[in-house]
């Protein structure tokens, strides 16, 4: 068989392979065990040696500070010193054990001996300051530094003799390896020759046969010429080309049918899409975008509100899907207008490319009239409602007020009761007026300069007596380079007054409320009421500013329109609104207004 054929041919070659590994092994080991070795023990006989020449050194100036009349300083230093000596000499004595070094170190023992013996005389006023006495202890200092040299040369020469048997066991490793290397080169080219006579031909046929298969041609088969693996490799060859003709030829059809259906498709489809290149081109338009992109203010294209959002998807292939009417594209056709709300998807992912867009525009004429009825419908009731409830509770003041006569305690509890509710009815009912007013443009603004420092002041003046009824504080920071921005300063008090209402009313007694003002990015001021109680959780993130909405589990009542009027007028202002919270650590509503005038004054 193919496989033992291989074996055999290569055993001689991998037989080579071992035996150079193991005796490179071997040889390398040792050579690096010996530089090791001997590296380790000079570098420690080194330093030992010099801190015995330097320990000894100092042993000698203390023995003559002693002498200069400070006995107890040079004695210390001197017992330090002998110390520091009698501490390297040691480890040196166990290094040098059972070798031609002991006889050194013992000459070396002697010698400082020598020298401690006429020091420690000296220190202890036994010896005398004579010219003698200094010539033997100079002459004991000298014998130990000798000592020590001998002791280094000695040290040199042994590392010399590693060096120079690691030269020649160098010099062997590499005359070993070369001739391994030619037998090994010699080897390869045998074994090579004869694995290609037998291989060659089979492989090549089986490369011409896939060569032709990379163009597309299924319909030439590798021929077959042996029995082994070569053999079998042919014929799953083919048979793998028989599968791959008929899958050919069943995608080809699945293909055909895919497009039309897909023509059908969108030919059938209402609403007008594009299928836009990289470019910018339109690769497909469906009837419905055909009969669009013929308008002349379309002028063949896309509508013009719709050319940045399509530049964006293309540059960063993240889908465009507004669900505000705000985004809503209108076109005339035949004399009225139909509004579309746009979907830009990116066609392709983040492995294959983004290789373009398909632009949809959903026909929201329908719900766009609905919405606007709805809101002039919500307008109306409220107005309408208005009048009556202000009678009512005016009829409800004058009943407590006993100006009909006097009322049971029961009696005035109902009527109390009726009057707070028909209040907060009425409370409602202006809210809804106040956001009909500002989604249908009917409330402009009265803009003017307004220093931020003082607007701060102001509002927290008016909430200080509710938050501090609260047993709450109140800190404002306003930032020091903010100076004037341009807004109607009783639309965005009634901002202020629902943020920090809303900070008062969900956080608990003894913390603090946060009212600032900083700087922003692109001219624009952060204005923001930051809490500390139980915070928002994420679930309920994307609704908080929707109208009627409320975060679940909340005993504090409210009809949930208060921070939908806050957002209507901050957009109004040209600005945005959002929250920053995380559940048990507070929350941090802040919103974003630009310093300087915005073209529209009208709401909404």
């Amino acid at each position: 068989m193919l496989r033992n054929r291989l074996y055999l041919g290569l055993l001689p070659l991998l037989l080579l392979f071992i035996a150079v590994g193991a005796v490179g092994t071997y040889l390398y080991r040792d050579l690096a065990g010996t530089f090791e070795r001997s590296l380790t023990v000079s570098y420690r006989a080194m330093i030992g040696g010099y801190e015995m020449r330097e320990a000894a050194t100092l042993m000698a100036g203390a023995i003559t500070h002693g002498d200069r009349g400070d006995p107890i300083g040079a004695r210390k230093t001197y017992e330090e010193q002998r110390s520091r000596f009698r501490r390297h000499f040691m480890e040196q004595s166990l290094a040098s054990a059972d070798s031609a070094r002991a006889e050194r170190m013992n000459q070396l023992d002697a010698a400082f001996l020598e020298l401690d013996t006429l020091g420690r005389a000296r220190l202890d006023g036994a010896g005398d300051a004579s010219i003698h006495s200094l010539r033997d202890t100079e002459t004991a200092l000298f014998k130990t530094l000798k000592a020590i040299e001998r002791i280094a040369e000695g040290d040199y020469a042994e590392v010399a003799a590693s060096a120079e048997r690691a030269r020649g066991l160098s010099h062997k490793s590499i005359n070993f390896l070369v001739a391994a290397m030619v037998v090994a080169i010699l080897l390869s080219v045998f074994l090579s020759y004869r694995l290609a006579r037998s291989l060659l031909r089979p492989i090549q046929a089986l490369q011409t046969s896939a060569a032709a298969f990379g163009e597309g041609k299924f319909d030439d088969d590798v021929p077959v010429t042996s029995s082994d693996e070569l053999g079998d490799l042919a014929r799953t060859f083919n048979i793998m080309a028989d599968k791959l003709r008929r899958y050919r030829d069943a995608m080809n059809e699945r293909v055909s049918r895919s497009r039309r259906t897909m023509e059908a498709t969108l030919t059938s489809t209402p609403d007008p899409l594009f299928v836009i290149n990289a470019d910018g081109s339109h690769e497909v338009r469906n009837p419905a975008a055909e009969a669009i992109a013929a308008l002349p203010e379309l002028a063949g294209g896309l509508p013009v509100a719709l050319e940045a959002p399509l530049k964006q998807v293309l540059a960063s292939g993240t889908h465009y899907l507004p669900t505000d009417y705000d985004q809503v594209v209108t076109v005339h056709v035949d004399g009225g207008e139909r509004h579309y709300l746009p979907r830009i998807l990116a066609i392709g992912d983040s492995l294959t490319g983004f290789g373009g867009a398909a632009v949809i525009l959903q026909d929201v004429t329908k719900f766009r009239l609905l919405d606007d009825v709805k809101g002039n419908l919500v307008s109306t009731v409220s107005h309408e409602l208005k009048t009556p409830l202000t009678s009512l509770i005016m009829a409800v003041h004058m009943l407590l007020e006993e100006s009909f006569g006097p009322l049971t305690e029961k009696q005035r509890y109902l009527v109390e009761t009726s009057r707070d509710n028909a209040e907060r009815l009425l409370r409602i009912l202006n809210d809804l007026l106040d956001l009909s007013r500002l989604e249908g443009g009917a409330s402009r603004l009265n803009r003017r300069p307004v220093s931020v420092a003082p607007l701060l002041d102001d509002m927290a003046r008016e909430m200080t007596a509710i938050i501090e009824a609260a047993g709450q504080t109140i800190t404002v920071r306003a930032d020091a380079v903010l100076t004037e921005v341009n807004v109607d300063p009783e639309r965005v008090r009634h901002v202020f007054i629902n943020l920090l209402t809303n900070a008062s009313k969900y956080s608990g007694e003894g913390t603090e409320i946060t009212l600032y003002a900083e700087p922003a990015p692109d001219a624009f001021v952060r204005f923001g009421v930051r809490d500390q109680g139980p915070g928002i959780p994420p679930e309920s993130m994307g609704h908080i500013f929707d109208r009627f909405y409320r975060v679940p589990d909340q005993a504090k009542k409210g009809a949930g329109l208060g921070l939908t009027i806050a957002r209507e007028i901050v957009v109004a202002h040209g600005g945005s609104i959002a929250c920053a919270s995380n559940a048990g650590k507070g929350s941090d509503f802040y919103f974003l207004l630009p310093v300087g005038n915005v073209t529209a004054d009208a709401a909404g």
